[in-house]
Parts: structure tokens; sequence; C-alpha cells
């Protein structure tokens, strides 16, 4: 009876380690979801042309190559890796694809002082999608530079501009054409912009 004694309290034992042992790991997959702000990586290891930082928009979407814009917010990474996958393998005839997102750097619920000023926001087929401080008048063109330029997806006859109404109207969008812009026949459509403004460069289609 001593020796089932025993053995009792030395699974018990055994028992408590592995909880032990197990619960830095469950706080370690704790679910995370996706906000406006966050940073991603995102990787596809068939076609690493397709890797790079997306940042989710103040609306909770990101734009990605080939895959158009997605509602992230919200979502999980994981999620977000399926949904990903799925619209991108409409553009690959064979095999398999292998998606990673993962969290860069999470959108800070703690705003420093820098965070509340003015900012204007790229998104979409620019080399550093993300917000930008308004520091001085500020146009779409310039817009554009700040975020590394146009990348290499980019519908350049398709940017728009979207601007909260005031007062809580009615979204304006503008819309612009870069290739004109470029060749001075649409100065006008580079108009200047104002904090919150949200700056969308689309994703080309197959024949732009």
């Amino acid at each position: 009876m001593i020796g089932l004694a025993c053995l009792g309290w030395e699974m018990r034992f055994l028992f408590a380690m592995l909880l032990l042992a197990i619960t830095p790991l469950a706080a370690q997959a704790q679910i995370i979801t996706l906000k406006p702000g966050d940073t991603l990586n995102v990787s596809v290891l068939q076609d690493p042309k397709l890797d790079r930082s997306v940042v989710i928009d103040p609306n909770g979407e990101i734009a990605f190559p080939l895959a158009g814009h997605i509602k992230a917010e919200g979502l999980t990474p994981h999620r977000l890796e399926k949904i990903l996958k799925t619209r991108l393998l409409r553009n690959y005839k064979d095999g398999d694809l292998d998606v990673t997102v993962a969290l860069a750097n999470a959108a800070r619920e703690q705003v420093p002082e820098e965070d509340l000023k003015p900012k204007i926001f790229v998104t979409g087929e620019v080399l550093r999608p993300g917000p930008y401080n308004v520091r001085q008048a500020t146009n779409l063109v310039q817009a554009i530079a700040l975020a590394g330029g146009l990348g290499p997806y980019a519908a350049r006859r398709r940017i728009q501009v979207r601007r909260g109404g005031e007062g809580g109207g009615e979204e304006v969008i503008f819309n612009f054409d870069y290739r004109a812009y470029e060749s001075g026949a649409d100065l006008q459509g580079n108009i200047p912009l104002k904090p919150g403004d949200v700056i969308l460069v689309p994703e080309r289609g197959l024949f732009e």
C-alpha cells in the first residue's frame, strides 16, 4: 500500500512539473489580433520578390501585390496567412505556396508625443508604406517620395487620396494619374494634403 501511495505522489509531482513547463508556452501562444498601425513582415517562400513589410492602414486594411486589398484588422497572423495564400494561388498554376505573416511592430497603446503630431498615411504599392508626420505643407508627390516612391507593381494611373469628410460628412476621394503628372499633363492633380489623408496606391492590373 505504501508503494502505491508513493507512486501516486510521484505522478502528481510529475503532472505539476508538466503544467509549469507548459504555462510559459501557453502564454507565448496567446492569440494576437491585428489592428491599424501594426507592421507586418510577409514572406512567400516560392516567390521572394513578394517579400515585404506592410502596415495596416487606418481602415484596417493591407494592400499586397497579386492579392489586392485585404481587411486585416481583427484577424490573427495565421488567419491572414491563409487569406493571402488563397488569393495568391490564383496567380500560380503549379504547386503550393508557403506564406508567412509575422507581427514585426505592434501599434502602441501608449501614444508618445511624436505620434500625436498630424499625420498622413501612405498605403499600397510604395516602398515604405506607413504613417508620416506632417511638419510642413506637403503635396501628394512629396508624400509618395517620403514613402520611398512607387513600387514595381504600382498602378500609376489610379492613385487615390481619401479624405474624411469634415464634421462626420462623406469621405472625399481625389484621383491622380502619376504618368500624366510626369508628362506635365496633370499638374493640378498633385494636391496639397491635409492631416489624416490616406494615399492609396493600388496594384496594377494585368494589362496596365
